[in-house]
């Protein structure tokens, strides 16, 4: 970003991806099959990036507490609210494109 200095940049994208998350919390019918097939990333990547970001600065993140700040709430209870099952065509759409997961 061209004239915004450093603090001002990760701020902005700090806000930018509070605000993606917020949203996939809100677009519970949006399953990550969908998002992966689409945009060939889905929530579990977003837990992923958060953890790996934690871990390369030393703080202490599990798998699961990443999780839990990407989806809102433990992953398995939003599997168990929200996921559905993949249709063969999802499925099929997703091994055609095989995302790096």
């Amino acid at each position: 970003m061209k004239h915004i200095d450093e603090k001002t940049r990760t701020e902005l994208e700090a806000a930018a991806f509070r605000r993606l998350v917020e949203h996939l919390r809100e677009r519970t019918d949006v399953q990550n099959i969908d998002l992966m097939n689409l945009a060939g990333f889905c929530r579990n990547c977003l837990s992923n990036w958060l953890k790996d970001a934690a871990d390369e600065r030393g703080v202490a993140l599990s798998k699961e507490e990443s999780r839990t700040h990407v989806y809102g709430m433990p992953y398995e209870e939003w599997k168990q609210r929200h996921q559905g099952a993949a249709s063969p065509s999802q499925i099929a759409d997703f091994e055609k494109s095989k995302p790096g997961h």
